[in-house]
């Protein structure tokens, strides 16, 4: 998978692995919360200046980590707050459930949502902004993924750089948006142990088909040519991976086909129980049953985390 690995990266133009070895960070304000601390920081990426929120529990000592990339659901006007329990859907604030639990979090930003605005005010669904940085990367050669998948990877770094985090319980979790990154990132990053993305496993083929929609960071000119979303599964092998899905769920229609198509590439790792799909009845937003098992997987999987 190392070739196919390489070969994906160099698509959207990444470099494997990342070059940056550190990633420092400004502290801009503290809240100690019930069972955890939340600071706001802030942190660069190749020049651009990320905006996270870094949930820390009471005890400090080799914790797992995990970096939580919010979902879309056209609300620019939230990012990292939603998945940190400041806004938006309950359902969605997986952070102080997290940390709660031992987990060190960090919830940035992506780029468009929340303070990576240039009207950071508004709420919303803040289209053109969103929609030009695809464009002017394009007309250039260059990705909107590439910039997302960056951002992402020194958000990985930051978390292998503190102290207190077990480097080898580093994972990432999203919804919709946020799992799609995932699906890329874990791919390409394989410092990270586990993931979980929800609402997010739908190939490339079966969106044309259907005619649904195709969020801009996955706008990849030729990508789908040589590959699909089966192929960044494949590359998260042998490592551990939750697929969330629902039968109503135009975003994640034929996430059964995806795990299909890479299971015999787990199966050569001999690590098929490391790739697990959990499929629900109902569309594509969070319910609590999801929520729970989500929250439970990864607590398991961080905790009793076996190589």
């Amino acid at each position: 998978m190392v070739d196919l690995r390489n070969e994906i990266a160099e698509a959207i133009g990444i470099i494997v692995p990342n070059t940056i070895s550190n990633v420092e960070y400004r502290i801009l304000e503290s809240t100690k919360e019930e069972g955890y601390k939340r600071q706001l920081i802030e942190y660069d990426s190749y020049g651009d200046k990320v905006i996270a929120f870094l949930l820390q529990p009471e005890i400090l000592d080799k914790n797992p980590a995990i970096l939580i990339n919010h979902q879309h659901n056209r609300e620019h006007h939230l990012g990292k707050s939603e998945v940190c329990g400041l806004g938006g859907n309950p359902l969605q604030a997986f952070g102080p459930e997290l940390a709660k639990r031992g987990f060190v979090v960090l919830a940035p930003d992506s780029i468009c949502f929340e303070e990576r605005r240039q009207n950071p005010h508004v709420e919303g669904f803040d289209f053109w902004q969103h929609f030009n940085e695809m464009c002017y990367r394009i007309i250039k050669g260059d990705y909107l993924m590439k910039k997302v998948l960056y951002d992402a990877i020194n958000g990985i770094t930051l978390l292998s750089n503190l102290t207190y985090v077990d480097n080898e319980k580093i994972g990432t979790l999203g919804h919709s948006y946020g799992g799609n990154t995932v699906l890329f990132l874990s791919a390409l990053d394989d410092r990270i142990a586990f993931s979980c993305a929800s609402g997010s496993a739908c190939t490339y083929e079966n969106r044309i088909i259907n005619n649904v929609g195709i969020e801009m960071a996955s706008v990849l000119p030729n990508f789908h040519g040589k590959y699909d979303i089966y192929d960044l599964v494949s590359c998260i092998a042998p490592r551990r991976l939750l697929i969330v899905s629902a039968e109503d769920d135009k975003y994640s229609k034929d996430a059964s086909y995806i795990v299909e198509k890479a299971s015999s590439t787990y199966l050569e790792y001999d690590a098929l129980q490391n790739l697990h799909h959990k499929r629900y009845p109902g569309g594509h937003g969070l319910t609590k049953e999801r929520f729970d098992f989500i929250i439970e997987w990864l607590d398991s999987n961080a905790k009793h985390f076996v190589v």
